[in-house]
């Protein structure tokens, strides 16, 4: 059952202190900042995360289509990978994403570690092979001694490097947004207009499905459950993965949290700006054409939601050896 407050609770909880700002008043969670358990996979991790090497242009890495400049997103409506082929759907955030109860947008990876080997031996993104990816990091003296560093052993594995990646993006969350600080009893933090947004947020339905920590990512839901979805984009969603027709259309719910960074929106990107998403979400999925002032109070609402973006310093790729397999830009 969710839990959601009454309009008559809300507005008192607002004239008497916010008592009810607490976080475990709210269906939404305050995000809590990352504990660095072992800082040398973190490190090594952001290394191959940066390393355009693991493609076969030596050209695309993983920043490339989730640019940790832009909200861990490329900001347009599918990728571009190798030979400059089209990505078959939108490219979700990387940050956060350690709170999604699967990756991808059909789900078809089950933690951050499986998703990450996928892209490099994906043909139409980094066009590359695990076993080439492996050579061309074994041919480096630098990543050779920090691999043996980190996993205590000579040998260097698809794993060890799907793992790498996986530690330094479970690192990438965005805590402290205003949101946030609303949650933990700063009243001041959100105006009387984002404030409006969130209750409107919580009474019209959105959510029943962008809840939690991340505003999201927990669940699986059809797209188009009032109206149909009408789209050019083939991608069957949740059905590719578990065959059941009863699942076509089921896209994994994207996070909410950083929501103005990561335009354009849904799994084929046709939503330019949060203006167009609220009324498409409302119409398609709740049955509700928002007006203007409360499609304005809604975006109000979700820009609150941007949280600290991970400072980070770039790192410093260990340089290739005269053995190290040559890119392949231009086939």
């Amino acid at each position: 059952m969710r839990r959601t407050l009454s309009p008559f609770l809300f507005i008192t909880s607002l004239a008497f202190g916010g008592v009810l700002h607490a976080a475990d008043k709210e269906p939404i969670q305050p995000i809590t900042a990352a504990k660095v358990a072992n800082p040398a996979m973190v490190e090594l991790g952001k290394k191959l995360f940066f390393d355009p090497r693991l493609s076969r242009s030596g050209f695309i890495s993983c920043n490339s289509c989730h640019n940790l400049s832009m909200g861990g997103t490329d900001n347009i409506k599918t990728s571009i990978g190798h030979n400059w082929q089209r990505g078959p759907i939108n490219s979700p955030t990387v940050l956060n994403s350690s709170m999604n109860v699967a990756q991808f947008w059909d789900g078809r990876a089950k933690d951050l570690q499986e998703q990450a080997g996928g892209p490099i031996a994906n043909p139409g993104e980094m066009a590359f092979t695990h076993e080439l990816a492996i050579d061309v990091l074994a041919s480096i003296p630098a990543y050779r001694s920090e691999f043996r560093q980190v996993f205590g052993q000579d040998k260097l594995t698809i794993e060890q490097v799907t793992r790498a990646i996986a530690a330094f993006e479970e690192v990438l969350v965005t805590p402290g947004s205003r949101f946030d600080q609303w949650l933990m009893g700063k009243k001041s933090a959100l105006s009387k207009d984002e404030l409006a947004g969130y209750q409107l947020f919580k009474s019209s339905g959105c959510i029943a499905c962008h809840n939690g920590p991340a505003v999201g990512g927990n669940t699986f839901q059809k797209m188009g459950v009032v109206e149909p979805y009408k789209t050019a984009m083939t991608a069957q969603g949740r059905s590719a993965v578990t065959g059941k027709d009863a699942d076509r259309f089921n896209f994994k719910v994207p996070t909410l949290r950083n929501v103005e960074l990561t335009y354009p929106y849904f799994h084929d990107g046709e939503a330019a700006t949060l203006t167009q998403a609220v009324d498409v979400m409302g119409r398609l999925q709740l049955g509700r054409t928002f007006t203007p002032d409360e499609n304005a109070k809604l975006v109000a609402f979700l820009k609150t939601l941007t949280g600290k973006q991970p400072q980070l310093v770039l790192p410093i790729l260990p340089p290739s050896s005269d053995t190290t397999p040559r890119p392949v830009p231009f086939d």
